[in-house]
């Protein structure tokens, strides 16, 4: 079996590491407990921690051991790298709830009948259990203050205020691999580019105080052509969870990649060999559209499930085609027929405003018609709705 550290640089998906040379040669010799850390903001993940979640995939179908950590005690201060402001409070009861449903999430992507079995903690399990005074012995003495104002994560915030709140998130984290690899042997931490400072900041504690060999590994973030980052669509995040965003709005937004983002994104969002990736994405002009199909329905199918990403497909071909029995459809009340209320009832804008531009703008049709003012009503029947040229659905009045 190829070793994992040379399929994830393969995949592009290595964007830092500490001791990349020794690391290398550990992943091929020996099997490793390895940890990603998921905070509890929201009840559902986005596309863009899935990114997070199939590199512990990986690791596991390579033989070694995955750790989950949800942050149910990070999760009560929020993560400021890169924030302008702080993150909002939520109820300690939907922060409960929140970690049960992105546990259960998570546990989805994994094999659960080999010996390798991931395992789900909450850190909230043992930071709560800290005394203050505990806490700043173990990790207070191993942190420099100046260290960590330099780290650059901090820096969006200290324009604006930075919390002392805040200022414990690194802390935290760092002494989460410490517990980490005191209890479970964990001695790899996997995250996103943008937790390089706070990841390292756990290595160097595990490395002073036990003098013991630790690694880690950021992926690049997932973004879009502009450098975006991807996670979240004009209408809100594209979330994991069906009930919040739908099977066919997702393969929507994983078909509609920009065209020179279709490899990126199917060496970090699919579990497909890279070769066969390669493969896929040898085409150019129109047959890109092709890659995208597949990338769309590939992603769909990891998340959703195969007959989900069955019908999204035959959805989305049938929209494309214009064969109204594999149109999706989607329904509206009578009170929203005005053509504003209609595209926001429907998700095609994100606001009334949104809505205003998509008319002015020339990218609404209504049964082939371009809609040209705002005070248009739609039919009291069925109709056809477009936005632009990949955006089409049958509309129902109930």
């Amino acid at each position: 079996m190829k070793n994992i550290f040379d399929d994830m640089q393969e995949r592009g998906l290595i964007y830092q590491s500490i001791f990349p040379e020794e690391l290398r040669e550990i992943l091929g010799k020996q099997k490793i407990v390895c940890y990603a850390g998921f905070d509890p903001t929201a009840d559902s993940l986005h596309i863009g921690h899935l990114a997070s979640i199939l590199q512990l995939v990986r690791m596991q179908q390579a033989g070694h051991t995955p750790i989950a950590l949800i942050g149910g005690a990070t999760g009560r201060i929020g993560d400021p790298s890169g924030r302008n402001d702080m993150r909002p409070m939520i109820t300690q009861e939907q922060r409960d709830e929140n970690v049960r449903k992105i546990g259960e999430q998570i546990a989805s992507f994994f094999d659960k009948e080999c010996s390798n079995k991931l395992v789900l903690v909450n850190n909230d399990d043992w930071i709560s259990k800290l005394s203050y005074v505990e806490f700043l012995n173990t990790v207070g003495l191993n942190m420099s203050v100046n260290k960590m104002l330099s780290s650059g994560c901090f820096e969006q915030r200290m324009q604006n205020g930075l919390s002392f709140l805040e200022f414990n998130y690194m802390p935290m984290q760092a002494y989460d691999f410490y517990h980490l690899y005191k209890n479970f042997n964990c001695t790899l931490e996997l995250g996103g580019s943008d937790q390089w400072a706070n990841i390292v900041a756990g290595a160097d504690l595990i490395r002073k105080k036990e003098d013991a060999p630790v690694y880690c590994i950021t992926t690049p973030l997932l973004t879009k052509a502009d450098g975006t980052k991807m996670g979240k669509s004009a209408g809100g995040a594209v979330w994991l969870d069906r009930n919040k965003f739908s099977d066919y709005d997702l393969f929507q937004v994983i078909r509609n990649v920009e065209d020179e983002k279709v490899q990126d994104w199917f060496m970090m969002l699919t579990l497909l060999p890279t070769e066969e990736i390669k493969q896929i994405c040898a085409c150019e002009g129109k047959e890109i559209n092709k890659a995208k199909e597949r990338l769309a329905y590939e992603v769909t199918k990891l998340v959703r499930g195969q007959q989900s990403a069955d019908e999204a497909l035959a959805q989305a071909r049938g929209a494309f085609l214009g064969e109204s029995e594999e149109m999706l459809e989607k329904e509206i009340s009578k009170d929203d027929l005005n053509i504003i209320d209609c595209l926001v009832a429907l998700n095609f804008a994100s606001s009334r405003g949104d809505a205003k531009k998509l008319i002015l703008g020339g990218g609404v049709k209504v049964n082939d018609e371009v809609i040209n003012t705002i005070d248009f009503i739609c039919p009291s029947q069925s109709f056809v709705l477009k936005k632009g040229k990949k955006n089409i659905i049958r509309v129902i009045v109930k």
